[in-house]
């Protein structure tokens, strides 16, 4: 991709600068979040937007740079409602194995990188699914003991909640048949009750404990990583659900050398690192607006495609299992109580049924003790019982959720629940009706950060390959304005940010993409192959397409 065509007054714009930004086919949001359309963007001395212009306006003589877009489209920059900032970085550097499509495939692409790389001892990686491998089963550590002698492997399932580890690595953590379930967790085990290698959400620790911890250095170069890869994708904010103290220092040391460009807005993982960091409220943004933690995760089960997500009814394809619960009813709520007793906001993973269940009755209840503008969060939001789905508007409950899980997931959803258990699966269209504040993301790096796909899903209900014709539950898909408000003015208000990003009116954060197509007069496989050319934050360009 090029930027040939697009006249550049200057290929560097300095930090604060006033400017406009001309002949654009321009779009945002007004405060009644309705699509509205500019020709000129002017930006002042403080990176934030201090007039749209339309034609025949006068445009000031006197700024320190112009730039005219020659009539290519222009939007607010887009915000990922949930995703994992760290993780993503780690994934692109070091083993994926989410574009391989059989197991073969992926033994393979294990040879080459153990080859490619002597050291360090251990090998991480991940993206594996074993669905899209059409595998029929979990994979084992048997599947890659041949291929890695003695060489401990930990490799992580697509969507983070399962891990497939080497007879080396399960040796290394002293893992045998007599080995116990954690509270939270699975071992999958064989016939004999012998441990197969897969490791089922809390379980992943038994393993995860003993693998050698990243160097500072690797852990900068994955959040440099994840930048750029956020920025090519038009991604100019993004909420990181899970953040750990480290995670938070490596945030920190990037803000402290200039070297953060993104803006994340932070949700610890767990209490004790929400009060080890933040203290006794949500931090103030920091490093001009680019980071701030302002509430905590809370778990309420696994994932659908491990069968971890909970359920009110046993699987489909597996009549013994409903899934795990995290935590029990009391444990969720003296949790989300303790966070909110100071201000921070709450956001709770929940993709079963049972799960989205146990959220909602969680949050009827703190929302009694702890009044005014919370925002209470459900993240996913995946299954939902239809009789469930009005609760959401109840208390404004943002419903967080991902239209590629959607396109990736419903032959597994559809496997794992059969065709009766599906009218509150990936329900936007249901959440918008009952008034619930709808926030998109993408959990990547479980799917790729790219929004357009995401944006064609949401409006068509429809994959890259146009599959099925005619959309997936095509009620539930909703319309290009809805879908691009839950990307930017919802998605900032999800996250307490509505002041500063989410839309280009007076007095928000010059954050915008130029793109290579008008999303608004494409169809959906238009849309999904939209790309920016360039990405803009605080008025100053941070990324140019090659």
């Amino acid at each position: 991709m090029t930027i040939t065509g697009l006249a550049l007054a200057t290929l560097t714009t300095p930090a604060f600068a006033d400017g406009v930004i001309d002949n654009a086919n321009g779009y945002t949001l007004n405060d009644k979040g309705d699509l509205v359309r500019f020709d000129g963007l002017l930006i002042d001395d403080k990176g934030r937007v201090s007039r749209l212009l339309q034609k025949g306006d006068r445009r000031p003589e006197k700024l320190d740079f112009r730039l005219d877009a020659q009539g290519r489209t222009i939007i607010p920059g887009l915000i990922d409602a949930h995703g994992h900032v760290m993780d993503l970085g780690q994934v692109a550097l070091s083993l994926d194995l989410s574009a391989t499509n059989s197991l073969a495939e992926a033994q393979a692409a294990l040879v080459k990188y153990a080859a490619d790389r002597p050291t360090p001892p251990w090998i991480g990686g991940g993206g594996w699914n074993q669905e899209r491998w059409k595998l029929g089963r979990f994979p084992t550590a048997a599947d890659i003991d041949a291929v890695t002698p003695g060489r401990p492997v930990v490799l992580s399932r697509v969507d983070g909640h399962a891990l497939l580890a080497n007879s080396a690595a399960m040796a290394a953590a002293g893992i045998n048949a007599k080995t116990k379930d954690p509270a939270g967790g699975r071992i999958e085990r064989d016939a004999k009750g012998n441990p197969t290698g897969v490791f089922v959400d809390a379980a992943q620790k038994l393993i995860t404990d003993v693998v050698p911890a990243p160097l500072p250095r690797d852990r900068d170069a994955m959040l440099a990583k994840a930048q750029e890869i956020l920025l090519g994708y038009g991604i100019t904010s993004t909420a990181d659900m899970g953040t750990t103290s480290d995670d938070w220092l490596v945030m920190r040391r990037a803000g402290d050398a200039g070297r953060l460009r993104v803006r994340i807005t932070s949700y610890a993982h767990g209490i004790d690192t929400l009060l080890a960091v933040a203290g006794t409220g949500p931090t103030p943004w920091l490093y001009d607006d680019r980071l701030r933690m302002i509430g905590v995760k809370l778990y309420a089960d696994g994932a659908l495609g491990s069968r971890g997500a909970w359920l009110k009814a046993p699987y489909a394809d597996a009549p013994n299992n409903r899934g795990i619960q995290f935590l029990d009813d009391a444990k969720l709520r003296n949790l989300g109580s303790r966070a909110a007793m100071d201000g921070f906001q709450v956001a709770i993973h929940a993709i079963g049924d049972a799960a989205n269940q146990q959220a909602l009755d969680a949050i009827d209840e703190l929302a009694n003790t702890y009044k005014g503008d919370r925002r209470w969060r459900i993240e996913h939001a995946q299954i939902v019982d239809p009789v469930d789905i009005p609760r959401f508007g109840k208390n404004g409950t943002v419903a967080s959720m991902q239209p590629v899980h959607q396109t990736s997931d419903r032959l597994m959803a559809e496997a794992r629940l059969g065709p009766a258990r599906l009218a509150g699966a990936y329900a936007w269209k249901a959440m918008i009706d009952a008034g619930s504040p709808l926030a998109f993301g993408s959990d990547y790096p479980v799917e790729s950060p790219n929004p357009f796909p995401a944006l064609a899903a949401a409006i068509s209900r429809t994959g890259p390959d146009g599959q099925p014709v005619g959309g997936w539950h095509p009620e539930q898909a909703i319309t290009m304005t809805q879908a691009f408000r839950a990307f930017t003015a919802d998605a900032a208000h999800a996250g307490f940010a509505e002041g500063k990003v989410g839309v280009l009116t007076p007095g928000h954060l010059a954050d915008f993409l130029i793109l290579d197509r008008d999303i608004f007069e494409a169809g959906a496989p238009a849309i999904q192959q939209a790309r920016p050319l360039e990405t803009w934050i605080g008025g100053k360009r941070v990324w140019v397409a090659k």
